[in-house]
């Protein structure tokens, strides 16, 4: 395996990280609003989240620099093609931050139902935003031959790329739900439980119709040939046997289920992807690969040996935050936000 294909994997991996743990973040900020009957319940669902979202969005930064890093060219049509819809994304952001520290500043209902909103409206948008990314991503995007993008912001609010980003949408937000079944307890788990089993019937029937629109509109299913692999079908009945988790009322195990398909997902994108990292739709052979997208031979070996280093300790530090914060959240529990 050659340090290109190398870095490739590596960038999906941090995307999937990036994708499985925001997932779940996104999805309570979305429904915080509407599961939160009064303000205590709406403290538990933030502390819920608390001590991991900053942490969470590090596997974004981190993917968007080795992106810059390892293929400067993809990071460049990328982030100037998408730039309005990136600028969006990273506003939205930047209010659910803020949101999150500025909620419990004051006991005013008016005031905390507004910062309440703003980490909705925050979580709702970078949700339905990357589904439309990684849709148009894909499909393929205006690419001349000089690595420019050369459409519009509009080009990007297709239909396909709109299905994919209610699709991402939904899946998101059932991913939090099933999530704040883990993390919460009485009342407040028993309207999650019955949520999420509302909800999931509804993410299958879009994320289906984004399946079939998907072999329509991409090339990712021909590229992958008529086995499209385990990630592919593997995503497919890991979302099913979410359901019949949640009916079961096995909430870990749906909880794994709902991961593992967004996981699996992102595996098949970037597995019909290659060795592609972005399609054009003007003349495939104006796409970019990983290999004249990419930097010199020497920049990638030197950040292979940098993400030896420090990559496991990173993992280390986060998988002993999600284990020191395992315990459901309740009303006797100490509320930071």
């Amino acid at each position: 395996m050659d340090l290109n294909t190398l870095w490739f994997i590596l960038i999906g991996v941090l995307f999937t990280g990036f994708f499985f743990l925001e997932g779940f973040d996104y999805g309570v900020g979305i429904l915080l609003p509407f599961l939160g009957k009064k303000d205590e319940e709406r403290r538990i669902l933030i502390n819920t989240i608390g001590p991991f979202w900053d942490g969470n969005e590090v596997w974004l930064l981190t993917a968007g620099g080795a992106m810059f890093a390892a293929f400067p060219n993809w990071y460049a049509t990328l982030f100037s093609g998408f730039y309005l819809a990136l600028l969006l994304m990273l506003v939205a952001l930047i209010l659910r931050g803020v949101a999150f520290e500025f909620r419990s500043k004051d006991a005013d209902p008016r005031w905390r139902a507004l910062w309440d909103w703003c980490i909705f409206g925050g979580s709702l948008v970078p949700a339905l935003l990357w589904g439309v990314a990684m849709a148009n991503i894909v499909r393929g995007v205006p690419i001349d031959g000089k690595m420019q993008y050369v459409g519009g912001f509009f080009n990007l609010l297709n239909p396909y790329a709109l299905l994919g980003g209610v699709a991402g949408l939904g899946v998101f937000t059932l991913h939090g739900a099933i999530f704040l079944g883990l993390r919460t307890d009485g009342e407040l788990r028993e309207r999650v439980e019955k949520l999420a089993n509302r909800l999931w019937p509804v993410v299958l029937v879009v994320g289906a119709a984004t399946v079939g629109a998907s072999y329509v509109a991409t090339d990712i299913f021909k590229r992958l040939g008529l086995n499209p692999g385990i990630s592919a079908i593997g995503a497919g009945v890991a979302f099913l046997l979410a359901g019949w988790f949640l009916r079961q009322r096995r909430t870990g195990w749906a909880f794994g289920m709902t991961g593992l398909t967004i996981a699996l997902t992102v595996v098949t994108t970037f597995r019909g992807l290659f060795p592609r990292v972005m399609v054009s739709s003007l003349n495939p052979d104006w796409s970019l690969t990983i290999t004249n997208a990419s930097s010199t031979p020497y920049t990638l070996r030197t950040m292979t040996i940098v993400a030896l280093i420090f990559v496991p300790i990173v993992l280390a530090y986060q998988a002993w935050n999600y284990y020191i914060f395992r315990a459901r959240v309740t009303g006797k529990s100490k509320l930071t936000y």
